[in-house]
């Protein structure tokens, strides 16, 4: 598929351009993101459909499962194609309960480095994101010495970039004064807009900001705008969200997830469509109800 059907590419470094509809590998393990597949073929299956669409990028945590996700790509992909990147995340792990406990200690990041390695059967890891914060916000303070741990790992050549995940803007500079960043993964979509000035900052920079959660979190209200906007343009609301994400700014990266080679195919589906002016004035209203 041309890129240009994917949203375009983004180039971040000289060994990392990233097609702009990526591709989410969560949904890939079981509920609650633990334990295999509902149907490990149809997990296989997308996968190699992602490929086969010209997608660039996945994302990934060794946490997925926990193992369970990076061995699929391992199995379903590897040897991998060398324009595909997988961007992988450390900071958590999962506890027996299924909770995801903060795991941000020297200890923890490196044994972090070297699963995500050794499960998807790689020498180097292309991108690993430094997860820190809560789930949607940002938590005040320093990631000065988790990311160090980061850095000299990517000193020693297990990682060739590094991002940060769940942080605000004065914790991107930090890191930035540590290593070079080239991505960052917050909470951001159509309906909650708290991040637009680091959105807009990244794009000045030429930094990826890639927005989890991309689909969630709408009032009934703003849900019916989608819709309306939507019928409009005969797509899906799901695809308009992830269009107006795409349109809203240059370096933003996309990583929808889902375990169906249909709903994979109706999401890269998004990237071609353009809203015109009204309906984004439509859309970007959503954000201040």
């Amino acid at each position: 598929m041309p890129t240009a059907l994917l949203g375009g590419s983004l180039k971040l470094a000289d060994d990392l351009t990233l097609s702009r509809m990526g591709y989410g590998a969560m949904q890939l393990a079981g509920p609650g993101v633990w334990g295999p597949p509902r149907d490990r073929g149809e997990a296989v299956a997308v996968l190699r459909e992602v490929v086969k669409c010209g997608i660039t990028h996945i994302d990934t945590s060794d946490y997925y499962g926990p193992h369970i996700v990076n061995e699929l790509i391992r199995d379903a992909l590897h040897p991998y194609p060398k324009e595909l990147h997988v961007v992988t995340k450390v900071g958590a792990r999962r506890a027996p309960d299924k909770s995801w406990p903060v795991a941000l200690s020297r200890e923890e990041l490196t044994t972090a480095v070297h699963d995500n390695l050794k499960h998807l059967r790689l020498d180097t890891l292309d991108v690993v994101n430094l997860r820190v914060g809560d789930f949607d916000r940002p938590t005040p303070g320093s990631i000065a010495e988790p990311f160090s741990v980061l850095a000299a790992l990517r000193q020693q050549g297990l990682i060739r970039h590094l991002g940060v995940s769940n942080v605000s803007a004065e914790q991107l500079t930090e890191a930035q004064s540590i290593a070079p960043v080239v991505c960052v993964q917050n909470n951001y979509n159509v309906a909650s807009r708290h991040d637009s000035e680091l959105v807009s900052r990244c794009a000045r920079e030429g930094i990826a900001y890639t927005p989890y959660f991309p689909l969630g979190g709408f009032t009934p209200l703003q849900s019916a705008v989608l819709d309306a906007v939507a019928s409009r343009r005969g797509a899906s609301p799901r695809q308009v969200a992830l269009a107006w994400l795409l349109q809203h700014s240059p370096t933003i990266l996309l990583i929808p997830g889902t375990s169906s080679v249909g709903h994979l195919r109706e999401n890269i589906a998004a990237a071609a469509i353009k809203l015109p002016a009204d309906a984004i004035e439509e859309l970007d209203r959503i954000g201040a109800r």
